[in-house]
C-alpha cells in the first residue's frame, strides 16, 4: 500500500492526466477493465469551466522518442463532465483524481469548488500549465501567481489539491516551494515540454496549433532532473511522470523522491501499461538490489 496525501493506493503507479480514456477503454474491454484496471488511482482529463473543441488537426506528431501533442485540452465543460463523465468514473475500482484548468482564479476557484462537493471525487490535481488572462502569466511558472491562485482556492475544500507542475518554469523549485507555503497537499510533475514539428514537404508547422507538448521517452532525463530537484526542497509527497515505460524508468523516479508514479505516453501504445510497470516495480523492489535486474534499454 502507498499513501499519498491522505488517499491509500495499492501500489505507487497512476494514469498522467489525458493519456487513459477509461471510459473508452471500458467500451473496449468491458467490465474486465475493472476486474484488472492498470492504475492504483484515475486522474480524469483536464476539465475546464465551459466546452472546449480542442486546436484544429493534426493534433499529434511521433518523435523517435516519444510525442508532440497538441489536442487542446478538448472536453464536455463542467457540467457536462459532472452530470455525464463523473458518475461513469465513479465506477472504477479506484479513487478518482480530478484534473481542472481555469484562466482566471475565479474559474479555478468555481472548478475546485463544484468538482470537490462531489463525493465521487478523491481530490483534485491543479493543472496550472495556463496563462492567467488577468495578468498574462502563466500561473504555474510564476512563484507568486501560483501563491495568490492557491490562497484563492485552497480554502474551499478540505479535499487534496495536487499541483502539476510545468518544466517550462525559469525555477520550478521556486515554484514548488510557493505550492507547498501556500498549502498544496502534493505535488506532480513534469508536465510535457514546449515542441514544434515542421512538415518535410512544406516546412510549415505540422500540427494545427504550431506548437504542442513533448512527451514519452525523450523527456525521462528532464523528468528525473526535476522531481530530483523539487524532492530535495519541499516536504510535500510528490508524483513523479516523464518517459515512463517499464519498471525500471518508475524505480528512477521513487529513488529520486517521488512518492507516486504517473504512466503516460506509454499507455498509447500498450493500454495494459500500468499494470505491467506496477508488475515490475514491485520485482525490482524485492529485489536486495533492483538495478541488476533491469539492463539499460534503448528507447
Amino acid at each position: 500500500m502507498v499513501e499519498l496525501c491522505g488517499l491509500e493506493l495499492a501500489h505507487p503507479i497512476i494514469n498522467g492526466s489525458g493519456t487513459f480514456d477509461a471510459i473508452a477503454a471500458r467500451r473496449a474491454f468491458g467490465e474486465q477493465l475493472l476486474e484488472r484496471f492498470p492504475f492504483a488511482a484515475f486522474v480524469s482529463k483536464t476539465v475546464t469551466l465551459t466546452p472546449r473543441e480542442g486546436n484544429p488537426p493534426p493534433r499529434l506528431w511521433e518523435l523517435a522518442g516519444g510525442l508532440i501533442n497538441s489536442i487542446g485540452l478538448p472536453n464536455k465543460g463542467l457540467a457536462g463532465f459532472l452530470a455525464e463523465d463523473l458518475p461513469q468514473l465513479a465506477e472504477l475500482p479506484v479513487p478518482v483524481i480530478v484534473n481542472v484548468m481555469g484562466f482566471s482564479r475565479q474559474e479555478v476557484a468555481e472548478l475546485v469548488q463544484a468538482c470537490s462537493a462531489r463525493p465521487e471525487v478523491a481530490a483534485l490535481e491543479l493543472n496550472v500549465s495556463c496563462p492567467n488572462v488577468e495578468t498574462g502569466l502563466v500561473m504555474g511558472a510564476d512563484p507568486d501567481e501560483l501563491a495568490r491562485l492557491l490562497a484563492r482556492v485552497r480554502p474551499l475544500t478540505d479535499k487534496p489539491l495536487i499541483v502539476k507542475l510545468t518544466p517550462n518554469a525559469s525555477d520550478v523549485v521556486a515554484v514548488a516551494r510557493a505550492a507547498q507555503d501556500a498549502g498544496a497537499s502534493a505535488l506532480s510533475l513534469i508536465n510535457t515540454l514546449r515542441g514544434m514539428a515542421l512538415d518535410p514537404r512544406s516546412g510549415e508547422p505540422w500540427l494545427g496549433g504550431v506548437t504542442g507538448g513533448v512527451s514519452g521517452p525523450a523527456v525521462r532525463a528532464v523528468a528525473l532532473a526535476q522531481v530530483h530537484a523539487v524532492c530535495g526542497a519541499v516536504q510535500l509527497p510528490v508524483i513523479g511522470m516523464g518517459g515512463v515505460q517499464r519498471g525500471r524508468d518508475a524505480l528512477d523516479l521513487i529513488r529520486a523522491g517521488a512518492r507516486a508514479v504517473a504512466v503516460g505516453t506509454e499507455s498509447f501504445r500498450d493500454p495494459a501499461a500500468g499494470d505491467r510497470v506496477a508488475a515490475e516495480l514491485e520485482l525490482l523492489s524485492a529485489s536486495a538490489d533492483g538495478a541488476q535486474l533491469v539492463s539499460p534499454q534503448p528507447f
